[in-house]
């Protein structure tokens, strides 16, 4: 696998809800979202994302046509220089992944992004197609943004883009690369004195004869009454963190200005913490290896289906049958697609080469709904219980706790229906895998179908059971018309199936 990592950075840092939207729209994808950052005063949140590249890319794709929905630039104000709803989309090589591969990655999305969503696009640090759009600030800064760059990318062909047309929608433009890791890295100063606090992120930066490898910006910050020297920090290794801090902090007290705190926007790699631990430790022997945490983050990231097993096997009421149900038929989707996989481009099969591509398609996507699908119906459950444990001491509690329990209980069945659902639909594809599949895996084959069916079974035997109390007799009705449909399709086309399986 190619693992990547995206810091996508979205011009919103109020609205959660909007966040949000745009995070659940990347998880259509097998990728993981291990940090969210919110600025209000910024109005801009900055998300990390990790992921194999070809998720990453579709990922990517998907939130930023959700941002461009949600995010209207024309009334857009905040703090951070901004070009779109998408501002910054970075792709950045983690775990042995090559730079090469992260700017292949970049130029896909670019050029999708540009032709299907009609969004202008332009490529930057690695990606650059011109030396001009290496550096960041060199396409966007304080005095060039979205409202500038509305006239310009119509007339000068300096901000002409690399892909997509020359105008600019509500959405605005965005701009793609791959680079190295960065660390945001911001010192806020107790003062008001936005001036001084310019002039220090001036001398700061290497752009006006500061530190290397830093690039910083000087803003104000309303909801605290202060300032900050906000930075990027391009290269750790070179100049790290302990270094930086101690200048600008030199370069407020100088001023007669002190150091309010810090703040690391995003995820950070150990080697930078292991730099701050030898530096304000003095302790110049020390190792990540060290960390106990890293040690233990080997061993489970290389075991984490036994993590799952563990949890269910546990005392705990979830994840229960319903989870497991959505795992089941995760697996058996992904050999849906394995068996269309090991059908394509091979002798003999040539016909079917095509249709088998579309299947795989089809079976990959449903294989990563219903794993998220696993952990949808644990959500339902303990929001579930949470609302069991609501306070019913007056009347006007117990009748809010009985209607978020009845609420809670629509949710906890519309889950494993879906479950159900989305398992049921791979079962069209199993008699022609069967029948103009590789011969070779018809086994694997027969195993989908008894996972599929159990997935489908198992999600209703969870709809059920949650119908048994609820009240609105006419949600009851529907869902139970609606399980005893399905439930009857899976068991009829099952049976044809797997009738010739021992044959």
């Amino acid at each position: 696998m190619n693992y990547v990592e995206c810091v996508p950075n979205f011009s919103e840092g109020k609205d959660r809800a909007k966040v949000e939207s745009i995070i659940d729209s990347m998880k259509k994808y097998p990728v993981d979202v291990i940090d969210v950052e919110m600025n209000a005063d910024h109005n801009r949140s900055v998300v990390t994302v990790v992921g194999d590249g070809d998720s990453m890319v579709n990922a990517m794709f998907e939130s930023i046509k959700r941002a461009s929905e949600l995010i209207d630039l024309d009334s857009h104000k905040g703090e951070h220089p901004r070009f779109g709803a998408t501002d910054v989309v970075p792709f950045v090589p983690i775990l042995g992944t090559t730079m090469e591969y992260c700017i292949e990655l970049s130029r896909r999305l670019a050029e999708r992004v540009g032709n299907e969503l009609g969004i202008p696009v332009f490529l930057y640090a690695n990606a650059a197609s011109t030396p001009s759009r290496k550096e960041l600030p060199d396409i966007r800064s304080e005095k060039f943004q979205y409202e500038q760059l509305k006239e310009a990318i119509t007339t000068n062909e300096k901000y002409f883009p690399d892909f997509g047309p020359k105008r600019l929608g509500k959405a605005g433009a965005t701009i793609i690369g791959a680079r190295e890791f960065l660390i945001a890295f911001n010192v806020d100063l107790r003062t008001d004195d936005l001036k001084s606090t310019k002039e220090m992120a001036k001398r700061t930066r290497e752009r006006s004869g500061g530190l290397r490898n830093v690039r910083a910006l000087g803003f104000n910050l309303a909801e605290t009454k202060e300032t900050q020297v906000s930075m990027n920090l391009v290269n750790h290794t070179e100049t790290p963190v302990p270094e930086v801090f101690e200048y600008v902090k030199r370069e407020a007290e100088s001023r007669g200005i002190p150091v309010s705190r810090t703040e690391l926007v995003g995820m950070v790699p150990l080697k930078a913490l292991e730099e701050i631990y030898r530096f304000y430790l003095m302790n110049r022997d020390f190792s990540e290896n060290q960390i106990l945490e890293k040690k233990l983050l080997e061993i489970f990231s290389n075991d984490s289906i036994k993590h799952y097993i563990e949890e269910l096997a546990s005392d705990k009421p979830a994840p229960g049958g319903g989870s497991a149900s959505g795992l089941v038929g995760s697996m058996g989707a992904a050999l849906v697609a394995m068996v269309a996989g090991l059908t394509i481009g091979k002798k003999g099969y040539e016909e079917v080469s095509e249709r088998m591509k579309t299947i795989q398609k089809e079976a990959k996507e449903t294989t990563w709904q219903l794993y998220n699908q696993s952990e949808n119906d644990t959500r339902a459950y303990d929001n579930l219980s949470k609302s069991l444990s609501m306070p019913k001491g007056t009347p006007e509690e117990k009748e809010e706790r009985t209607r978020m329990i009845q609420a809670r209980l629509k949710d906890a069945t519309r889950v494993p229906y879906r479950t159900g659902e989305l398992a049921a639909s791979m079962l069209d594809y199993l008699p022609v895998l069967i029948e103009k599949g590789n011969k070779n895996a018809v086994s694997d084959v027969y195993c989908a179908a008894l996972f599929i069916s159990s997935s489908v079974y198992g999600s209703m035997q969870n709809v059920k059971i949650n119908l048994g109390l609820i009240k609105d007799i006419s949600f009851v009705e529907e869902f139970k018309a609606k399980m005893a449909g399905l439930s009857e399709e899976t068991k009829k086309k099952t049976e044809e199936i797997l009738k010739n399986m021992w044959n």
